[in-house]
């Protein structure tokens, strides 16, 4: 919507301009033109062409001015042979309302304002009015310009004010909208990952316990499969209200989450649980974050699954512009029961991957034990 351009946006501009109006129609009443009948004529344009300006400059902007510099023009030409200041007047009343215009470029109201004068001095010698009253006629209408330009400064800067704030709430919204988009991406890599882990172990548990009962007829193996299955369910719900529990939470400091985390997994399985941390902390980005805290939690569920019993060691290390997670588990203490595989590992890299991070597994050094590695910048 295009902004309006009137002059009188205030209670003192209006005032100004129905002051106006109504000079203009005192004008017509009340005009002493002397012999010179005729002036009635450029009193009247002059009137019209005012009203053209109130009436059409939001309808016709472009007409409308060019009826106001008209009326500058035309009533600058009759200060002259005028035997009074009623052409003055009318100057000036269009001289501020055109350059009161804040879509009008400053070198146009300069010209028109040179013009005027250029008008006024020329209407003054063919006239046979002193000096001093022409000096009186261009101060006022060099002085009404100044006054139009300082509302038209005013108007500019409102104007530019209202798109600066347009501006800072676009950006804000798409902000907003761009945030929005990344949680949503993460509560769905956090869904996917707990739900087709646990659902596709206990998919291929279930479709086990069918074919020993049909091809075999194993009742008792059927029933340690579907055991199998139900701890697996429980599992995975209990992961998925973690997922959502987390999800509900602000990322907490990452060596704070990272330590609670290894305390609940050692009181949970009754194991030695360690956490370290090297260098001096500093706060990281929730991407890094919530990456390095999601691997460590599957790290030590894997270390819990094929490592029972196995103490486990938890470093996190500040090191330059890098960000270093190890999990470390000893040799199991018992034989693990066998479970199909998951897709932990696969998860922990593709969260690593959307960090800018990588990820290593093998065995420590010595054999004794398995190291989870994860790097991430930060």
């Amino acid at each position: 919507m295009r902004q309006s351009s009137r002059w009188w946006p205030t209670s003192l501009w209006f005032t100004m301009w129905a002051l106006g109006t109504a000079f203009l129609a005192g004008t017509l009443a009340t005009a002493r033109v002397g012999d010179r009948y005729w002036l009635w004529i450029g009193y009247g344009l002059c009137a019209v062409l005012w009203l053209v300006f109130v009436l059409g400059d939001n309808r016709a902007p472009l007409v409308a001015r060019s009826a106001l510099v008209a009326n500058a023009l035309l009533a600058a030409a009759l200060i002259g042979p005028a035997p009074e200041g009623t052409p003055v007047i009318l100057a000036c009343l269009g001289m501020t309302a055109f350059a009161s215009l804040a879509e009008i470029r400053l070198p146009v109201i300069v010209l028109l304002l040179l013009t005027v004068l250029a008008v006024t001095t020329l209407s003054w010698w063919t006239s046979t009015q002193e000096l001093e009253s022409l000096v009186a006629d261009l101060a006022a209408l060099v002085i009404v310009a100044l006054l139009g330009l300082n509302r038209r400064l005013y108007l500019v800067q409102v104007r530019q004010s209202r798109e600066l704030v347009e501006q800072t709430r676009l950006a804000q919204a798409e902000h907003a909208r761009a945030a929005a988009l990344d949680e949503r991406a993460r509560i769905a890599r956090e869904l996917h990952d707990v739900l087709a882990h646990s659902l596709g172990a206990l998919t291929v548990q279930l479709e086990v316990a069918e074919a020993v009962l049909s091809e075999r007829g194993d009742v008792e193996a059927a029933r340690k499969l579907v055991l199998r299955s139900r701890k697996l369910a429980v599992q995975g719900l209990v992961e998925a209200r973690s997922a959502v529990t987390a999800l509900r939470e602000d990322v907490p400091a990452l060596a704070e989450a990272l330590a609670e985390k290894v305390a609940e997994h050692g009181r949970d399985h009754g194991v030695r649980a360690g956490f370290t941390t090297v260098g001096p902390e500093r706060a990281i980005g929730s991407p890094a974050a919530v990456a390095l805290l999601r691997t460590a939690r599957e790290a030590l569920t894997n270390a819990a699954r094929h490592a029972p019993g196995a103490a486990v060691e938890v470093r996190l290390s500040f090191l330059d512009g890098l960000l270093r997670l190890e999990v470390g588990n000893d040799p199991p203490a018992r034989a693990p029961e066998a479970e199909p595989g998951g897709h932990g590992l696969v998860g922990m890299r593709e969260r690593l991957t959307l960090a800018g991070g990588t990820l290593t597994t093998g065995p420590r050094a010595g054999g004794t034990g398995w190291l989870v590695t994860a790097e991430v910048p930060g």
